[in-house]
């Protein structure tokens, strides 16, 4: 007997399906009289189960015209569903035809509990291999249904198999005062009997949030306390692009309102984001214009005493700010009897020196220190080395295993992750965290009287070291560029000359007028990532644009590349740069010049005087390289 799809083996299929778990076979409340509806209820005792697809693992039928998957929760409960495998035929890239999931959970209308009709409008459309669908799926009420339907091509796919839970939707809701009159604005607030700490969902999280939506998320602790918030999930959409250019987004602003000055803006797909605000007050507001909502954030807050104060102490404060990550760098890094562990709050100072013991003496074999970084608000910590001479061994090796070193060490998806490790004598390039926080661990297995160590000045800065152009409050890093105020000068990545840090974007805004373009010239362009710079290569980037919006006609840059120009096509030009959590660069360094749209590119004649003289610098050392090197050849 063919696989015709026909009634009789269709019905044969089911049966078996029946033994997966306890459920109960309806015909009709579906989108048309001919659907088969396997039901899942929780009224049955069974919190969980398993389904597939028909035959699976074997391959499915082709012709089902409409197979029903309905999960029924009780009212106070969420329907979880998690595919442990997946593989539907896909025959065009939207899933529209040919062989599909649809997934509804938009099923609480009039009628019996998880009907749908053929008005009913599905959330998502199901095909192609377990890497096309999501981790898991939840509704946003007691129900939802899957809709298999399979077309008339003849395939060897197998289908899918997942497991199905029941889950207290009560485990997601947001520890606040909602304000009245309100969707989804909360308040947050440290006063009378109301806990220290506590957590904040999107809306419906962990299904995916509706759209045209916002929320502000308000705290407001006592006067001297901070407010901490961590992002545990993130996900709105996926990709990296830049989020000036999405609908769906957080930001965090550091204060009562949205005038103060931001801290953070997120999109995308992020894990262990932390901030932590410099007075009192916070605001998080959330948006959500997009036609693809994701399924939002999940975070936790806590309102922390100032660092000065007795529940402050060192022990409280490794533990509220690095927690098991630092914990696993080992007993000896984690207990504060160290003789030198050191803290630096920017609390206290905002910029200060640090030097290995006994410096600019040899330090003592055996030293192990580590020292700790705590800003608040936007600001990054940035490091200069002044001095550095550490013991190395004579064998020639650039390995820095096992030898006298210093690493550094950032907050990356909540756990500490070492972003460099020195020795030798080489001085260090700067080093700029990712967020208000780095450590430093120093480990000096032998000396020599030679060895004097290191001398170190730290700042925490809210510019990231970027040096020129104003800037704007209202985004985390962005700086402007007014011909009005310069017709030519210089820019650069954060930390520039050292390497840029992760989880970074900063935008730089070139404001000419009337009848002017823009002429960038990159004279220094180190950028991790290959060709075409996307996130399946987990490329950091520079893209350009014409307007505020998107423009394709650049492309995106990344990689090493020699010295290269772009030019804008209008008055105004935006210069995009992001990083991710992975690896990083030296960054980049351009000379910015805004010219006549008639003019041709001449190089730039500078206001500054120190300016000129470095470049005829430039070009005096150009000469000599050249005669040099005309010398070498010919002579």
């Amino acid at each position: 007997m063919g696989r015709s799809g026909s009634a009789m083996e269709l019905s044969a299929t089911l049966l078996v399906l029946l033994h997966l778990s306890m459920h109960v076979v309806d015909e009709g409340h579906a989108v048309n009289p001919s659907c088969s509806c396997i039901r899942y209820t929780s009224t049955h005792g069974k919190e969980r189960g398993t389904f597939s697809s028909p035959d699976y693992p074997r391959p499915y039928p082709a012709h089902i015209s409409c197979l029903l998957y309905t999960f029924l929760a009780a009212p106070h409960q969420i329907v979880e569903i998690v595919f442990t495998d997946f593989d539907v035929y896909k025959e065009h890239l939207d899933c529209a035809r040919g062989d599909f999931l649809k997934v509804y959970w938009e099923v609480q209308g009039p009628g019996p509990p998880g009907t749908i009709n053929e008005r009913s409008a599905w959330a998502r459309e199901l095909c192609g291999s377990r890497a096309d669908v999501p981790p898991a799926l939840y509704s946003p009420g007691p129900a939802l249904v899957l809709e298999f339907h399979t077309g008339s091509k003849q395939n060897n796919a197998s289908g899918f198999i997942g497991t199905y839970s029941f889950i207290d939707r009560r485990l997601f809701e947001t520890e606040g005062v909602r304000i009245p009159g309100t969707e989804c604005d909360y308040q947050f607030s440290r006063s009378g009997n109301r806990p220290s700490h506590g957590r904040l969902y999107s809306p419906r999280y962990p299904s995916i949030y509706p759209n045209n939506v916002r929320c502000s998320y308000h705290f407001h602790a006592r006067p001297k306390d901070r407010v901490k918030v961590v992002f545990e999930e993130i996900s709105l959409q996926k990709g990296d692009i830049s989020c000036l250019r999405r609908a769906d987004i957080i930001k965090v602003f550091d204060g009562r309102d949205s005038n103060a000055p931001a801290i953070a803006m997120l999109c995308n797909e992020l894990t262990g984001y932390e901030v932590l605000s410099t007075g009192p007050s916070l605001l998080l507001q959330f948006t959500a214009n997009s036609a693809t909502p994701g399924q939002g954030f999940a975070a936790t807050f806590h309102f922390q005493p100032p660092p000065d104060s007795t529940a402050a102490d060192s022990d409280r404060l490794l533990k509220l700010s690095f927690g098991k990550a630092f914990e696993s760098l080992g007993p000896e890094v984690s207990a504060t009897t160290s003789s030198c562990h050191q803290e630096f709050n920017s609390d206290g100072s905002k910029h200060g020196a640090l030097t290995s013991p006994h410096y600019p003496l040899a330090y003592p074999p055996n030293t192990h220190c580590h020292y700790e970084f705590f800003g608040r608000g936007k600001e990054r910590v940035r490091l200069i080395f002044q001095d550095f001479f550490l013991h190395k061994p004579a064998d020639g090796s650039q390995d820095c295993t096992n030898v006298d070193s210093l690493q550094a060490f950032v907050n990356v998806d909540g756990r500490m992750e070492k972003v460099d490790i020195f020795c030798g004598t080489d001085l260090p390039k700067p080093i700029m965290s990712n967020g208000p926080k780095l450590m430093l661990e120093f480990r000096g297995i032998q000396s020599s009287r030679h060895s004097r160590g290191f001398k170190i000045s730290y700042s925490f800065v809210e510019d990231f070291g970027i040096t020129t152009g104003r800037q704007l409050k209202e985004f985390p890093c962005a700086f402007v560029y007014n011909s009005t105020e310069a017709r030519n000068g210089t820019f650069a990545s954060p930390n520039s000359p050292g390497p840029y840090p992760r989880d970074t974007e900063c935008s730089y805004f070139f404001h000419g007028g009337q009848t002017e373009k823009v002429h960038l010239h990159f004279t220094n362009f180190d950028v991790e990532g290959v060709l075409p710079c996307e996130a399946v290569s987990a490329s950091d980037y520079v893209e350009f644009s014409n307007y505020m919006t998107e423009d394709n006609r650049y492309g995106r840059y990344c990689g090493q590349m020699k010295e290269f120009h772009v030019e804008s096509e209008r008055n105004f030009f935006k210069v995009t740069f992001r990083s991710n959590d992975r690896l990083d660069g030296t960054g980049f360094k351009a000379i910015y010049q805004f010219l006549e749209s008639t003019d041709e590119y001449r190089a730039p004649v500078f206001d500054k005087a120190s300016d000129s003289l470095r470049l005829l610098g430039f070009l005096l050392l150009t000469s000599i390289i050249t005669t040099q090197l005309h010398h070498l050849l010919y002579h």
